[in-house]
């Protein structure tokens, strides 16, 4: 509702934009506007003639479309994204992405919900270091069980998998990095998931390999995910989805294959079997 009149807006110069383009040949109304709750839902039921839904916006209406319609959906309902601090990260490098990760727009899809700490890091002194980085910040640190036990938060989180999308976020404290990976497949959306680690530290290219996500990220903040800065251009929507489009999606996700075969002659299958076929297959790079 606070957006019908921007995108009334935008509807006038999409629509303007069409016409003006095709010098009139394509008219405006390929353009639609739904501007209410009860259009969506009879949207949804036009899987005849609508191929594709990419819904942007709260978890509720992410998770109501895909519940109410036989279209494809590209997209995501939650995202709960992760950062795992190893015990060969330095506190500098630690302080500064995690901060990045939830500071630098905590309301987007890809802002850090929960860090993971490597039981180590409280010896060495990353943990506090890092954790006073983020309350300098205005960072609200809510604690897990283990985080709470060993005295690095006040205040428990009421659940394991949150997306705050505030100056909020959650602590815990693991044993090591296959626990950490565990509880990212468990609690976590498949969105954006970033371990910060020294730069010769092997686990950070076990992370990469083994963490089942639409992004992994070995020293970079969660928030680079995104279509723009992958050189993508304008994004459609980041897809946690394994089938088609993963991730930050640009317009060339969006797109199928059509195949066209063209005979110099005729073409017919019967000429490729047998023990002697008359024709082969030579499938030579073609493009």
């Amino acid at each position: 509702k606070e957006a019908v009149e921007s995108n009334t807006a935008l509807h006038q110069v999409i629509g303007d934009a069409i016409e003006s383009g095709s010098d009139g040949k394509i008219k405006r109304d390929i353009i639609a506007l739904v501007k209410s709750r009860g259009q969506i839902a009879d949207m949804l039921g036009l899987d005849d003639v609508i191929d594709l839904v990419i819904p942007r916006g709260s978890n509720a209406l992410v998770s109501y479309i895909k519940a109410n319609t036989r279209i494809p959906v590209l997209g995501h309902a939650d995202g709960v994204c992760h950062v795992y601090i190893a015990p060969t990260a330095s506190a500098d490098s630690a302080g500064k992405l995690v901060v990045d990760a939830k500071t630098n727009y905590p309301s987007a899809c890809n802002a850090m919900e929960t860090m993971l700490l490597h039981k180590d890091t409280l010896k060495n002194g990353v943990a506090m270091n890092t954790l006073m980085s983020l309350r300098s910040a205005g960072v609200k640190c809510l604690g897990g069980p283990r985080a709470m036990k060993a005295g690095l938060c006040d205040v428990a989180a009421e659940k394991m998998k949150c997306e705050y999308g505030d100056h909020t976020c959650m602590v815990e404290v693991v044993d090591e990095m296959e626990e950490a990976i565990h509880w990212i497949h468990k609690y976590g959306s498949g969105h954006t998931e970033a371990i910060v680690c020294s730069e010769d530290d092997p686990n950070g290219e076990i992370f990469l390999k083994n963490v089942d996500a639409a992004c992994v990220f070995k020293n970079a903040s969660t928030r680079f995910a995104d279509g723009f800065r992958f050189g993508l251009g304008a994004e459609v929507g980041i897809s946690t989805s394994r089938i088609h489009a993963r991730g930050p999606v640009g317009v060339e996700g969006l797109l199928t294959t059509k195949w066209q075969l063209r005979s110099q002659g005729l073409d017919y299958v019967e000429e490729f079997g047998g023990d002697k076929p008359a024709k082969v297959y030579t499938h030579k790079e073609l493009m």
